[in-house]
């Protein structure tokens, strides 16, 4: 076996052909961890897509729904990241977050502009199709790196994820437009679809704007006006008494922006849906 980094740990399945390796990069005295699964195919100029979790989780939450992705990445270049938040949290964007991460100020930009560097240079991935998506407290670090890294990240998609409004924001905005899906759910209580304060742990993580203001917000950046186009998925999980529409602006030469509203959604996964295939198919979609 050939010599790997130090503080790397291979984590090995029953199947030698599936390989998940833990690496770590060190960043202002804090070593920063993430997960990937050795790629069985060259990805030199190939996409690198960031996978957040939620709040208070780690990335074992992550990877245990992205079977399909990962089933089908070899094929498409892609190589999927799932980093871990410091002390399972991020320091995005919440200015009232009480999580560690947020009051000791963790330097999120820094770890991902490392985590950049680490796979340009190992597997010689573009530095143009680099995209982030996650889930909850995964969502606004999405969020946060679509705002103030918008020269490295091409595209992001944030679920069950609202912006902070601006009293509740603590990031400077770069005012970039950016293609972004937003998934969110009408019914959730943990991130109001409406808008309004949000807790985590019954503490108070500041007011977000609504779903449809967060849409608006990049829709506006991008320089669309009037009204988007609207499309209803099909409802392939009758079971799970919910329905996804799509609202949708696209136009040539303009980042596309949209907003998968899961009507009766929670604060978790549409059943009709595969969201991270869904999100990857998105992100295809800004390379041609």
């Amino acid at each position: 076996m050939k010599q790997l980094l130090p503080a790397l740990l291979l984590l090995v399945s029953c199947n030698t052909k599936s390989q998940w390796i833990k690496d770590s990069v060190l960043i202002e005295g804090h070593y920063r961890t993430f997960t990937f699964h050795q790629p069985e195919a060259d990805l030199k100029g190939g996409s690198l897509l960031f996978l957040m979790h939620g709040s208070g989780g780690n990335s074992g939450d992550i990877i245990s729904k992205t079977g399909q992705l990962e089933a089908i990445a070899g094929k498409d270049k892609l190589l999927v990241v799932y980093p871990e938040g410091y002390q399972h949290f991020w320091n995005e964007c919440r200015k009232y977050s009480t999580a560690t991460a947020n009051k000791e100020n963790i330097n999120e930009e820094a770890f991902f502009k490392a985590m950049i560097g680490y796979f340009v240079k190992k597997y010689g991935i573009s530095k143009e199709n680099i995209f982030a998506a996650g889930f909850s407290g995964g969502g606004h670090m999405s969020y946060k790196l679509a705002m103030t890294m918008p020269d490295q990240i091409k595209a992001i998609t944030a679920i069950v994820a609202n912006m902070p409004d601006s009293a509740s924001c603590d990031c400077t905005l770069a005012n970039k437009a950016l293609p972004v899906m937003i998934i969110n759910g009408t019914d959730d209580k943990t991130n109001p679809y409406n808008g309004g304060e949000m807790f985590v742990n019954n503490s108070s993580f500041g007011v977000v704007r609504s779903s449809e203001n967060s849409f608006a917000y990049w829709a506006s950046l991008a320089g669309y006006r009037g009204e988007p186009v609207k499309t209803l998925l099909p409802d392939t999980d009758t079971t799970d008494h919910k329905t996804i529409e799509s609202y949708s602006y696209k136009a040539s030469n303009k980042p596309r922006v949209t907003l998968l509203k899961v009507v009766g959604g929670h604060h978790d996964y549409p059943g009709d849906i595969d969201v991270y295939l869904y999100a990857w198919e998105f992100f295809k979609s800004t390379m041609k």
